[in-house]
């Protein structure tokens, strides 16, 4: 069973809850290969090495989140690390970069709105990651002091951010896109979390996002009751895409952007075969059909990526399906064709 981390009070006392709860993990995912990133990358690092890059990092997201920097200091605090290890937990993707890292692209991700549409809002995706995180999830329960938002975020191993919905009804994932300089920023996993702590609808997630500098190229899908939108993007440059229904895999969709794109050809044809699937997948799915449909269209191939028995090579080490309006996470842990449904709300259910 995936362990619910309820986090309360200030940033700082919500992130040492969190690290008091899973020190033992954390010191152990640490332990190995630095939070197994020398099982990834080509050249073996170290903490000392990375030390100044952390550092650039840890003082753009304090400068950008100053509730989540504290928050990781929090981490570091009850979990018994150093903040620069708390910080690493933040940063591996932005470590891993994709010069070094030949990727095969992650995840799948599609969403429907509601309002005047029969049915209620969905958004839906695979987790399609290297690593071996599926051993590494937790789902955060964030209900901060002062605040009556609340959230609920799917973690891997002390991360404060991956994606999730609130309870004013805005849902949130992503994909993985390639291209740009990776630099200094806010990481998008962390951009996220801020996102969800802050925004009560589309709308308003759109208004912060376009003044933010995240760290890498990403696309974020976005769904309330009234809207779905996918949001590219890449150095300094944003595009939405919106619809009733939008999907996204890990090419870039906006024609601009597309020019940018680093994705290999053999990803890219992996990303352009899924998105197909996705998109008439949902076509055909009712309106109001409910978790297990979907995720019966998450667990199949090529949406579902099996293991191949390699930690370097991403695979589907989760499958999640939010519905916002009703303030539920749905969560089938590792390959979703063999796991049962687990279910976390914001409310009494």
């Amino acid at each position: 069973m995936t362990g619910r981390l309820l986090l309360t009070g200030t940033a700082f006392e919500r992130g040492a809850q969190h690290g008091q709860a899973l020190a033992g993990e954390l010191r152990a995912f640490l332990d190995d290969g630095l939070a197994r990133l020398n099982h990834l990358t080509a050249t073996p690092l170290t903490l000392d090495g990375l030390r100044p890059r952390i550092d650039a990092y840890r003082a753009a997201v304090a400068a950008a989140a100053p509730d989540l920097a504290a928050e990781v200091e929090g981490l570091a605090a009850g979990a018994g690390l150093s903040p620069a290890e708390a910080w690493l937990l933040q940063l591996r993707r932005e470590i891993m970069g994709y010069q070094k890292v030949p990727t095969a692209g992650d995840c799948t991700t599609y969403a429907r709105a509601g309002g005047r549409y029969t049915g209620h809002p969905v958004l839906a995706q695979t987790v399609d990651l290297n690593g071996n995180l599926d051993d590494a999830i937790s789902v955060l329960d964030v209900a901060p002091a002062g605040s009556a938002r609340r959230s609920l975020v799917l973690s891997f191993a002390g991360l404060l951010g991956y994606l999730g919905l609130n309870s004013d009804g805005l849902a949130i994932g992503l994909n993985l896109v390639l291209g740009g300089d990776w630099r200094p920023g806010l990481p998008p996993y962390l951009a996220i979390r801020h996102l969800l702590d802050t925004a009560g609808s589309v709308t308003q997630a759109l208004e912060l996002l376009r003044g933010m500098r995240l760290a890498s190229s990403r696309s974020l899908t976005l769904c309330d009751r009234e809207r779905a939108v996918c949001v590219e993007v890449l150095g300094d440059e944003l595009r939405v895409r919106e619809g009733h229904e939008t999907a996204h895999t890990n090419h870039f969709l906006d024609p601009d952007l597309a020019r940018g794109d680093e994705l290999n050809v053999f990803a890219r044809n992996s990303s352009v075969r899924r998105l197909k699937e996705a998109r008439v997948g949902l076509s055909e799915l009712d309106p109001a059909a409910g978790p297990e449909e979907h995720f019966a269209l998450l667990s199949r191939p090529p949406i579902c990526v099996p293991d191949e028995g390699d930690i370097r090579r991403e695979r589907t080490v989760a499958a999640v399906v939010l519905l916002p309006e009703r303030g539920e996470l749905h969560l089938r842990p590792g390959d979703p064709s063999r796991s049962a449904t687990q279910v976390f709300g914001l409310r009494p259910t």
